[in-house]
């Protein structure tokens, strides 16, 4: 897919971050948009800039790990636009927790949105991106689908499967031939709302950091991509069709580290956990 003029882009998560910057980015090339959020007031900011720019935009509130909603909102979408061309499955949420000390209900939660809600997406919109003529199954997994790091693990869970999932259907669409294909997203630290809006749990402090406030705080500032410079990064490799894209120079540096110590990292991240809490 050279360009995106006059397609059709549905995009989940779209009431902030890198939906919004994808929806605004996308409908200055000419696409069509069909944005979604659990937020409808946010999304609804979103599409009132993408009309500004005088593209045809719809909304709906989603919940992406609903089944059911999902596959009503793709059947919506062929309705409202007349096709689809690429589902961009971006919505996402974070935990912070141990893994022994994680409830089931936010494990349950975090998997719901970031994994399921992917495989919702992408089983719901490939047989319409296959009606087209021309799609594109966009899903964003992490770096943290490729590097692990304690205090994350649920995240770590979800973003790795996600990883999984979406090489396998890559393999399999250029096994099966025609035109539609997947990427795989893997973002660095991405300046959005993700580490602010998460679940933390107390049984991080005093392990990882000293408390939530400070923690999130910290985090944040390894976040050094803005929302606008990923969507460009990830709109360049979809119309590159590359298998795996890395957005940040964060993100190619730990690519990186892991390609070098597959295991000595781990050790290294435990030395500065430890570190950092002296």
């Amino acid at each position: 897919m050279k360009s995106f003029k006059d397609k059709v882009a549905a995009i989940t998560g779209a009431g902030s971050g890198i939906g919004r910057a994808l929806a605004l980015q996308l409908a200055r090339e000419g696409a069509r948009l069909a944005l979604s959020d659990i937020n409808l007031a946010t999304v609804e900011e979103t599409a009132a800039q993408v009309k500004a720019l005088g593209v045809r935009v719809t909304t709906s509130k989603l919940d992406v790990a609903d089944r059911r909603a999902v596959y009503g909102w793709a059947d919506a979408v062929v309705k409202d636009h007349g096709s689809v061309n690429l589902i961009f499955n971006n919505a996402g949420v974070a935990v912070g927790s141990t893994i022994e000390g994680v409830s089931y209900e936010d494990f349950e939660w975090i998997m719901g949105i970031n994994f399921w809600g992917v495989v919702y997406g992408t089983k719901a919109f490939l047989p319409l991106l296959r009606a087209s003529g021309e799609g594109h199954v966009i899903n964003i997994s992490s770096i943290f689908g490729i590097l692990a790091v304690p205090g994350n693990g649920t995240y770590n869970a979800a973003k790795f499967a996600v990883r999984g999932f979406t090489e396998a259907l890559r393999q399999e669409l250029d096994l099966v031939g025609g035109a539609v294909s997947a990427t795989c997203v893997h973002p660095g630290g991405i300046k959005t709302n993700i580490a602010r809006d998460s679940r933390f749990s107390d049984n991080l402090n005093g392990f990882l950091v000293k408390d939530e406030k400070s923690g999130k705080e910290n985090f944040e500032k390894m976040f050094v991509t803005t929302a606008a410079q990923a969507a460009s990064t990830i709109l360049r490799a979809v119309k590159k069709n590359q298998r795996r894209v890395l957005v940040g120079p964060d993100a190619h540096a730990m690519d990186l580290i892991v390609r070098l110590l597959p295991t000595g990292y781990q050790r290294a991240n435990t030395f500065f956990a430890k570190r950092n809490l002296r």
